[in-house]
């Protein structure tokens, strides 16, 4: 009787991972789709999606394999109230569904398009979802790499090989079967997902206890304060660019949809903050390197098997998520297509589909361009909801009767520009924002003050805009669904 030697069986574990995970996924995703269930993820009955089907795959969504290892990675970075400074990100499950209930309560509108779109008019819905194709390619990345990590070293031949299976495969099932098979699947990888974060926790709570938190300095504790402080002030405009939760906001009746975002935000941010125990852990022990590796890693193979699945698990969450809010910008809300989806809009989505998933992985290509880290991932997070600071007012200040286009372009504009300073002094290591605009201590107090101070810019010109607008001949064109108390003041 031969035996498996043990290198290759250490070599070939990950990938028995991988086809696990991918068989319990097919056997859970539909064959096909209508093109309302590929764009409505509606049931082949025609139901809408149930309560705790809406609250599993919104939670899911938000607990990809990025934002597992950023909670982990802040865990270890200044300890507990990193891991929780991460979870109030998910503030914005709360502070979108109340957005939506109103757009959707007072004016009946389908989409965050199409509100902008009666609001702000075309040019501005246009330039939003520019903005939201933009956060859609950088979701692909920051997933597959995560996920990519655990079957071999950046730029390695199986790191490749575990790009393209990872992408091929959840693109396949998104192609077949759109939002429905995105809905579907979130339910069981959510589940997947909790029972994965269980075993993680039996194995790593009994240590952290013996050993107990880890010490961190005071200096330590307010950098870690800050980046809370940042979570706080972008979950006012974060959530609005997020299609793969935005898009969740549509499929059901307002006051469900209303109770799932809550119920989904407290899982959401329950996991996480559990899971950046991770990094509290590799802190207390003085591990090096990323702690969502470093910690499996040291606690040998069995357990970098149950990290690879849960990371396999988040990532394909958020990429099948990712391809069904892509192909409805391109073939519903880029057109602001009001009518029942057909066969035509379908195939439309399905090759927006393929693009994205090619594009979405090129900036991992940045390992042959010099830059051997890759692309950051907290940076992509903190940087991305800079640049969108100007959605806060433009959609929570939205019930002003005279705000319209000028208002949209004063808001939004300043945060985008902000935002690519901060890309720019990033990437070419400058110092462009002057020290007197840094809040708190670290290495976000620069962020911080950009936010606080920009998120004030960005609100003032949408003010400025709506007060202009009453002596301009924006303040007399008629505002369809939402403001339909201006026909009473004209």
């Amino acid at each position: 009787m031969t035996h498996l030697d043990p290198a290759l069986a250490v070599m070939a574990a990950p990938w028995a991972v991988l086809v696990g995970y991918g068989l319990l996924v097919w056997a859970m995703s539909p064959r096909r789709a209508s093109p309302v269930q590929f764009f409505a993820g509606r049931s082949e009955a025609g139901a809408e999606p149930g309560l705790w089907l809406l609250v599993f795959s919104a939670a899911i969504t938000w607990i990809f394999a990025k934002s597992i290892a950023n909670a982990a990675d802040l865990g270890k970075a200044f300890g507990l109230v990193g891991g929780v400074g991460y979870g109030v990100y998910y503030l914005s499950f709360l502070v979108a569904g109340l957005a939506i209930y109103l757009i959707r309560a007072r004016g009946g509108h389908a989409s965050l398009s199409a509100f902008l779109v009666a609001k702000y008019g075309p040019v501005a819905a246009r330039f939003f979802l520019v903005a939201v194709a933009i956060r859609l390619f950088n979701e692909v990345w920051s997933n597959t790499k995560v996920g990519a990590l655990y079957f071999g070293a950046e730029g390695s031949l199986e790191y490749w090989i575990a790009v393209a299976a990872i992408t091929g495969f959840t693109l396949y099932y998104s192609w077949v079967g759109g939002l429905r098979s995105s809905l579907v699947t979130d339910g069981g990888q959510m589940v997947m997902a909790a029972v994965l974060l269980v075993v993680i926790l039996i194995v790593v709570m009994p240590p952290l206890a013996a050993q107990g938190l880890p010490a961190v300095a005071p200096e330590v504790g307010l950098a870690g304060l800050t980046f809370a402080a940042l979570a706080a002030v972008q979950v006012l405009s974060y959530p609005f660019h997020d299609p793969v939760l935005t898009d969740r906001g549509f499929l059901t009746r307002p006051r469900t949809m209303l109770a799932g975002f809550v119920l989904a935000g407290l899982i959401g941010g329950a996991f996480i903050v559990l899971f950046s125990l991770v990094g509290v852990y590799a802190r207390a022990l003085g591990l090096s390197g990323a702690a969502a590796v470093a910690v499996p890693t040291a606690f040998g193979l069995p357990m970098l098997l149950v990290f690879n699945a849960i990371m396999l698990t988040s990532a394909g969450s958020t990429l099948d998520s990712t391809f069904a809010s892509s192909a409805k910008l391109a073939a519903r809300d880029w057109g602001n297509v009001a009518a029942d989806p057909g066969e035509r809009e379908k195939r439309i989505g399905r090759w927006v589909m393929i693009a994205i998933a090619v594009a979405g992985n090129l900036p991992l290509l940045g390992i042959y361009l010099g830059d051997r880290a890759g692309p950051a991932i907290i940076a992509a997070t903190t940087i991305s909801g800079t640049m969108m600071m100007g959605l806060a007012p433009i959609f929570l200040l939205s019930f002003l009767p005279t705000a319209r286009r000028a208002s949209f372009h004063l808001a939004f504009w300043p945060g985008i520009a902000l935002g690519a300073i901060m890309t720019l002094e990033g990437a070419a290591g400058l110092e462009i924002m002057p020290a007197w605009i840094d809040l708190g201590v670290g290495a976000y107090a620069d962020d911080l003050g950009v936010n606080v101070f920009g998120l004030a810019l960005c609100t003032t010109g949408y003010l400025a805009g709506a007060a202009r607008l009453r002596r301009t001949w924006f303040a007399a064109r008629p505002v369809p669904a939402l403001g339909q108390e201006d026909a009473s003041r004209s």
